[in-house]
């Protein structure tokens, strides 16, 4: 016999989990649409050269790569938005500019496990591409935030920075020759802690006051107004640093402006990403009851990326919902449907000389919009309600020989235990009512 497992780092999902993904998912792309992204998708596996050297050191090693039966160096892909790069420059001129996009699909990366950290997961992904303007980037926050909000999630908070703002700070140190491994270091607080960081950044041939003193501007995350006056003479000197700050500055007003709420937007000196094709503003996603879980929707600006395949100058900005991360944060916090099934109403087998009648009424409930599991044998009808409850059927609807000859069926609140008889003489628009009625009571009297 062979053991049932799956490999380190990758999942089954039941039922209820799998639901859950979706009705995210359905979220996700009611928001993206709602703002004009239309949908893309690219292939799981590209030529390697196309995923190599765009990440980080880090990606590369993560990589799942091999050589195909055609003899060929391929990965598989380890984001959305290299690919994508790929994708604008290779249709460009069908697609035109600005192009706005969405894209939901699983990536790979062997990196390992961790609390809401798998090697498969599933990105949903949205990105502007062919414009630089401030307006792209405000919208990106406008998305994150909708989106969260849209998913049910009241307490979170979104984290800006720029990545010139952390190279002002670079040159004012005298570090922006080592800005790569510097940016890749920084990224780890909360990962490791400051003497960690400290430690990593001294490795990398940076004085440990200057590493101090890095860490010093990196720790003034706070309200907006606050953290940009204390490091503003930071980068007073720097070009790009004080471009970064303005830009920042530009997200602040533009959000309050469009209603965000105070509070809401906080300025972060240390949030850089880890990846090394971001040149403007980033932004990283915590729910504010696991702040330790890491971010669940990060981005930013990317204006070299899609140079790498084409010399058209394709900038872009975007953004990413970490689906496995938020779910796994949400089911920590007790937030998630046990429900295991989409269909709200069970139809009992109860006799099977009323084969018809039965397909009749789940006919009948679907053409009016009611999902209706109907189980396919005549078991027992205790054994029919105990599984109906388990996957969280909100009713039953129960009729054999006698409530057939009777025309009546019994409608089953099976959370509740309770029963109601219908009077409905075959007549199937009665007998929907009824159920839709029973419903929309049930909907209204608990969440499950």
């Amino acid at each position: 016999m062979i053991e049932p497992r799956t490999l380190k780092g990758f999942r089954d999902h039941l039922p209820a989990q799998a639901l859950a993904r979706e009705r995210i998912l359905d979220v996700a792309r009611q928001v993206y649409r709602s703002y004009g992204f239309v949908p893309i998708d690219t292939p799981a596996l590209e030529y390697l050269e196309i995923l190599t050297g765009k990440g980080s050191e880090e990606t590369d090693k993560q990589l799942y790569r091999f050589k195909d039966h055609g003899g060929r160096d391929v990965g598989m892909r380890f984001d959305l938005t290299v690919p994508f790069a790929r994708f604008a420059a290779q249709h460009l001129h069908e697609l035109g500019l600005p192009f706005k996009r969405y894209h939901m699909a699983t990536v790979w990366r062997g990196e390992n496990t961790q609390r809401g950290r798998y090697r498969e997961f599933m990105q949903c992904d949205f990105d502007t591409i062919g414009t630089t303007s401030p307006a792209a980037d405000l919208e990106m926050v406008l998305v994150v935030h909708d989106l969260l909000r849209a998913i049910g999630i009241e307490k979170f908070t979104i984290r800006v920075n720029d990545r010139r703002l952390l190279a002002g700070l670079l040159e004012s140190l005298g570090l922006a020759d080592r800005s790569t491994d510097v940016l890749r270091s920084l990224d780890k607080l909360g990962k490791l802690d400051a003497a960690g960081v400290v430690r990593e950044l001294v490795a990398h041939g940076v004085a440990a006051d200057a590493a101090e003193k890095l860490l010093a501007a990196a720790s003034l995350a706070g309200c907006p107004a606050s953290a940009l006056e204390q490091i503003a003479p930071s980068v007073a000197a720097s070009e790009r640093g004080r471009a970064g700050l303005e830009a920042i500055r530009a997200i602040v007003a533009g959000s309050r402006e469009a209603g965000i709420a105070d509070g809401r937007i906080v300025v972060d000196p240390s949030i850089a990403r880890g990846l090394d094709y971001y040149t403007g503003l980033v932004l990283e996603t915590f729910l504010d009851e696991l702040p330790t879980l890491g971010s669940v929707c990060s981005g930013g600006r990317y204006d070299n990326l899609a140079g790498l395949y084409t010399r058209e100058p394709l900038p872009g900005v975007g953004a990413s919902l970490g689906l496995d991360r938020l779910l796994a944060g949400l089911e920590e916090l007790g937030r998630l449907s046990t429900r295991e099934t989409p269909a709200e109403i069970f139809l009992v087998h109860f006799d099977a000389a009323h084969l018809g009648d039965y397909l009749r009424i789940a006919s009948a409930l679907r053409a009016a919009g009611l999902p209706v599991e109907f189980f396919p044998e005549p078991r027992k009808l205790g054994q029919q309600l105990k599984l109906a409850a388990k996957r969280g059927h909100r009713i039953a609807i129960v009729a054999g020989s006698e409530e057939f000859s009777k025309g009546t069926v019994q409608l089953k609140d099976l959370a509740a235990q309770t029963a109601t008889s219908v009077d409905w003489h075959g007549d199937v628009a009665v007998l929907v009512d009824a159920v839709r009625s029973k419903l929309e009571v049930i909907r209204g009297g608990y969440s499950r």
